[in-house]
């Protein structure tokens, strides 16, 4: 099934987030990795999910090798 992160997107875009095994569910965020995984430790959280959120949706759609 697929996730839907844009909610996420439109308040984190350009920032790293911390996430509950849900994938869904934010702990912390930071500018930085380091900052949102300290964040989410302090908070309890052993093995937070780490994402950087894109400043911008881009589409891709790709192919193999020709």
């Amino acid at each position: 099934m697929a996730i839907n992160w844009s909610k996420i997107y439109k308040k984190y875009k350009g920032l790293w987030v911390a996430l509950e095994s849900d994938e869904v569910t934010v702990i912390s965020s930071g500018k930085t990795a380091k900052q949102a995984w300290e964040m989410a430790k302090k908070k309890g959280f052993k093995e937070p999910i780490l994402h950087r959120v894109p400043t911008e949706i881009v589409t891709y759609v790709g192919s193999g090798w020709l």
